[in-house]
């Protein structure tokens, strides 16, 4: 097993597959891009499935996929299938927009990847395209369906809250579990290297933070009660609205945040290990794998430096990487 030096039980890694997205969503991407990283200083499928092994070896059990967006990634069938079969691994994820779930959920699923969690911001199409620079709210709803159809569950539904953006909309995103069995996720908006202006229209982003409280306290009138366990490996604080089939998940990395109870790692497209989504901290990795060198004392380096929590509350920020960039 992999325990770090507080004692944290490391059992879930999240891999970033692509830097690469077909949308521009304006906190994750900053308005002029990103610089691209060249297709030789990806990782290979052959390399991600290696570190997964080794990490297996020591006690991850849980694989979540994302980006960029990882749908994006030519072959990523392939990806799921070859994870599925390495010993010890337990549960495939994948986070993704959902552009391309229509065309890809039935044999995602069948390749052995378990649920998705889908971005969804918005109900409202016109308001879906602003945030999303041009992207189309009906084809990610066709591919929230597509999901569903091919039982990809639970369908986790992830929303980034803003004030002056979307914050009208909380409860008609959370009345969804009504009707549906899925888990709406509310999620408080992290300030990695985002934190510039956002096009025109947007309110600064110094303004657009709100903290779990006053979520919480704009959907007082479903009567949520908390719900036992968790859906999953991740971070989510889940309640039950009166009569609904879904849940309601809450993850609060600012306001009240959970680096107490943190179990994963994360690799990047490029290569590195990162103990924490919220510091610069990296250990490269695929170096050492295109050398042929063991990458075990790496892994084993990454779980010892992960920090007690992040430090956001002293206004220290995270600059080298934006979101799309390290997979979220």
């Amino acid at each position: 097993m992999l325990t770090d030096s507080l004692g944290r039980t490391i059992n879930y890694l999240r891999i970033s597959v692509t830097d690469r997205c077909n949308l521009r969503c304006v906190y994750c991407m900053p308005p002029q891009g990103i610089p691209l990283t060249s297709h030789d200083a990806i990782m290979r499928y052959e390399e991600i499935v290696e570190v997964v092994r080794v990490a297996a070896e020591q006690g991850i059990t849980d694989i979540r996929l994302t980006g960029g967006e990882p749908l994006a990634r030519l072959g990523i069938t392939e990806l799921v299938r070859m994870i599925a079969a390495v010993p010890g691994i337990r549960d495939i994820s994948m986070t993704t927009n959902g552009l391309l779930l229509e065309r890809f959920a039935g044999e995602l699923k069948e390749a052995g990847l378990k649920r998705v969690n889908i971005s969804l911001d918005t109900l409202n199409p016109e308001r879906f395209a602003r945030i999303t620079r041009g992207g189309s709210f009906e084809q990610v709803w066709r591919g929230i369906l597509a999901a569903e159809s091919a039982g990809l569950y639970p369908i986790k539904l992830n929303t980034v809250v803003m004030r002056g953006v979307n914050d009208d909309e909380l409860l008609n995103l959370a009345k969804l579990t009504v009707e549906h069995e899925w888990h709406i996720r509310f999620i408080e908006m992290m300030p990695v290297n985002n934190q510039e202006s956002w096009d025109e229209g947007f309110p600064s982003p110094q303004h657009i933070f709100v903290s779990l409280s006053e979520i919480k306290q704009r959907l007082e009138s479903l009567n949520l009660k908390p719900v036992q366990g968790r859906s999953g490996s991740g971070p989510a604080r889940e309640y039950q609205a009166d009569g609904a089939k879904g849940k309601i998940g809450f993850i609060s990395p600012i306001s009240e945040h959970f680096c107490g109870e943190c179990n994963r790692l994360r690799l990047t497209a490029d290569g590195s290990l990162r103990p924490c989504l919220l510091s610069d901290l990296e250990i490269p990795v695929l170096p050492a794998l295109r050398r042929g060198e063991p990458i075990l004392p790496l892994l084993q380096e990454a779980v010892k430096l992960k920090p007690e929590g992040h430090h956001l509350s002293q206004n220290q920020r995270t600059f080298t990487r934006c979101m799309i960039q390290i997979g979220g």
